[in-house]
This record gives C-alpha cells, sequence and structure tokens, in this order.
C-alpha cells in the first residue's frame, strides 16, 4: 500500500537513537521531508543523512527539549527548510539505566524524566499545534512514544513508568480533542513499544537468563526489531492508512500481557508453605 507520505514534512525528535533512526530511514524510503532533532549526537544524524542522501530532503536540529526557546527554534528552523510539519513524531525520551526502588529514586532523576519524558513532548505538541495553525490544512498526525511500561507498571522505574502512563492515557487522549481546533482530521496516537532490541536496551539482552525470562511473557517469543516500531509508526502518521484513527495507543509489543514477578519454583515454595501454616 502507498501510505502517501511522500513530499510530507514529519518532524521526528531523538532521530539519533535506535527506533529515531530506523523512523528516520523508514520516512526517507516513503520520499517525505524529515527534520531529524538530535540534543548532542550530531554526527549521528549528520552521518546518517549522508547515508540517505544529504540535505534535499533531510535536516539536522539540535534542541534541548527542556527548554521551551529551543523547542519553538527547532520548529521555526523545521518550517523554514521545508515548510509546514505535517507530522510530529515525539520519540526522545530517557530511562536509567540501574533500576532504583522508589524510596531510592532522587528528586533530581524524577524531575529529569519528568522534564525530557513528558514536559518535552508537551512543549513539542504545543509548537506543533501552533504549526498548524499557522499553515492550516484539514490533515496532519501527531505519534507520542510510550511503552508497556506505561501500562504494566515497571519496578525499579516509576519515573519512567508515570511519564509514559501519562502520554498514553491523558495526554493522547486529551490532544485528539485539540488537534482538530487547528487541522479538522488531524489525529493523535501513540506506539507503545515492549522489549525492542535498542542500544538502550542490548546491555540487559546481553544477559540469556534474562532474555528467556522476558520471552516468557511474550506470546510470539520474540524480541521487537526497531524496524518493527517504526513501521507502527508510519502506518500512524499515514492519513491513507489509519485516517479514522485517533486517540488510540498502538501496544507493539509481541502480545505482553503483563510481567514475571517470580520464579516458578519460588510461587509453589511459598504457596505450599501457606498452606501448611493454615
Amino acid at each position: 500500500m502507498d501510505l502517501q507520505l511522500k513530499g510530507k514534512h514529519i518532524l521526528v525528535t531523538g532521530a539519533s537513537g535506535g527506533i529515531g533512526r530506523a523512523i528516520v530511514e523508514a520516512l526517507y524510503e516513503e520520499d517525505s521531508k524529515v527534520t531529524l532533532h538530535v540534543f548532542k549526537n550530531t554526527e549521528i544524524a549528520k552521518d546518517l543523512m549522508l547515508k540517505l542522501g544529504g540535505e534535499e530532503r533531510l535536516q539536522v536540529v539540535q534542541a534541548d527539549l527542556r527548554k521551551e526557546e529551543d523547542v519553538s527554534n527547532m520548529f521555526r528552523s523545521a518550517n523554514e527548510k521545508f515548510g509546514r510539519i505535517d507530522g510530529l513524531v515525539a520519540n526522545a525520551g530517557i530511562w536509567s539505566s540501574e533500576p532504583k526502588l522508589t524510596s531510592q529514586l532522587s528528586l533530581e532523576q524524577w524531575n529529569n524524566t519528568v522534564k525530557v519524558n513528558l514536559t518535552g513532548v508537551f512543549l513539542c505538541v504545543k509548537e506543533f499545534f501552533k504549526n498548524l495553525e499557522k499553515y492550516p490544512e484539514k490533515q496532519a498526525s501527531a505519534v507520542l512514544i510510550g511503552s508497556t511500561a506505561g501500562s504494566f507498571g515497571e519496578a525499579g522505574y516509576a519515573d519512567y513508568s508515570a511519564t509514559k502512563s501519562a502520554l498514553m492515557y491523558g495526554l493522547t487522549k486529551t490532544w485528539k480533542n485539540e488537534i482538530i481546533h487547528f487541522a479538522s482530521l488531524g489525529r493523535v496516537n501513540t506506539v507503545a513499544p515492549g522489549w525492542t532490541y535498542t542500544q538502550m536496551a542490548k546491555e540487559s539482552l546481553k544477559d540469556e537468563t534474562e532474555v528467556k525470562k522476558i520471552l516468557q511473557t511474550i506470546p510470539l517469543r520474540k524480541i521487537a526489531s526497531v524496524e518493527d516500531i517504526a513501521s507502527s509508526v508510519l502506518f500512524l502518521l499515514s492519513d491513507k492508512a489509519s485516517g479514522h484513527m485517533s486517540g488510540e495507543t498502538l501496544m507493539v509489543d509481541g502480545g505482553m500481557e503483563g510481567r514475571r514477578l517470580f520464579d516458578l519454583n519460588e510461587i509453589r515454595v511459598n504457596f505450599l508453605k501457606k498452606l501448611r501454616e493454615e
């Protein structure tokens, strides 16, 4: 199917990471114009531009999404280069590589995660809506990136889970009702990946025992590739493919239903011990 993304201008935040890079590559194959946002890794993004074909349909913009002025300047640069932004992919996000229970979680880490994962997305969507108001057309699409952690929770990652849950439920549902004030057929949806083979998850996935535990929660018994996530993002960006979907969270998790909390043997021992006590 032709997704009809040719010539569409899409802004992708966090474009230097694994999922962001895959989204940019997929959009380039669709003949879209792409503004690649990066925080620090400008060289990685520029190397990607050279690999794909230079500056004719691509540009790199550096911004700290925690700062309103940076976000505003990013959108202005995007408009100056390619005009109206038809689609926003709010992909940038952080999580700690080291799990910490809430009792150990510093206020500094909590605040920084909220600033990047939640406030940063808010600022991008705010500017996206202003962009739509400035360049009025009927269609537009914003795709947020959630996580299974936002649905199931994630012990040791309260900050990350809270921000992703807010995006998936509170803000996706709110913003799908607001975007229509600026584009009558505008849509806001979320893609929520499960375990995905990215640089961020690479260390966890080196442990074969850990991978086996992860796969016990996934009916498809495989870890997603970044291309799996990118395909879902393009589906939601496409007015042709998903033109009547708005306010939805698309779970791209292999059918995951929850998390393993205990070993099978641990459950048996605790249950038998309880029975004997009774």
